[in-house]
């Protein structure tokens, strides 16, 4: 399958830690889904000018939106599955993943799947910001697997090439669950996809009444 990791961090230097544990946790990422034959592109926000006045790639007429948006559509409509990967702020998820995602409309990512990675340099590996994204990825269409991973002291666990420093079989074995699970339902999404008319499930399209009680 063709799947996108998002990297959802900008943040470049805390020391006295080492910068962008994130880039790590994606690093391991991208390792096991290519071990496992699919092939994952990796999505870093630094790699995407979003700066300036907020305007989504939707609010562009056709064609029209600036070339790093263009590409990463393409590339959210062409993908069969999503990693987000995430530290926790204040509870939630990274700022930058959100304000990356926001430039994006839900139709790209519906009727697709995603999986939750979440790490930390403290003891919590995030686990609070996976409840928030729960809820944001749900409501742009890219439905969460139930199996979660959350890195704490990720600093301790992977090296600078996303490789497990200590106990790897342990690490593989809790991450190929959420794999697994992800591989499971993006195979049955996408056959879903290619043979039906996913119109017919009468989905939120465009009008926001579309969501009112009668």
């Amino acid at each position: 399958m063709e799947i996108l990791v998002f990297l959802g961090s900008v943040r470049n230097s805390i020391p006295p830690r080492p910068a962008r544990l994130g880039a790590r946790v994606s690093a391991a990422c991208c390792r096991l889904l290519t071990e496992r034959g699919h092939t994952p592109h990796l999505i870093d926000p630094l790699d995407f000018d979003t700066g300036g006045e907020f305007k989504p790639h939707f609010s562009y007429a056709k064609g029209k939106a600036p070339g790093d948006l263009e590409e990463l559509a393409k590339l959210i409509d062409a993908a069969d599955a999503f990693v987000m990967v995430s530290p926790e702020y204040n509870h939630s998820m990274s700022p930058a993943l959100a304000h990356l995602l926001n430039h994006f409309g839900a139709s790209l990512f519906a009727w697709k799947v995603s999986a939750i990675f979440t790490y930390s340099a403290g003891q919590w590996g995030g686990a609070r910001a996976a409840v928030n994204m729960r809820t944001f990825l749900s409501e742009i269409g890219c439905l969460p697997v139930s199996a979660m991973v959350h890195i704490p002291k990720a600093q301790e666990v992977l090296d600078e090439n996303g490789l497990w420093i200590n106990e790897g079989e342990r690490w593989d074995g809790y991450v190929g669950r959420a794999i697994s699970q992800l591989e499971w339902w993006g195979e049955a999404a996408r056959h879903q996809r290619s043979g039906g008319d996913v119109n017919k499930t009468e989905a939120f399209q465009k009008d926001p009444s579309q969501r009112n009680a009668p």
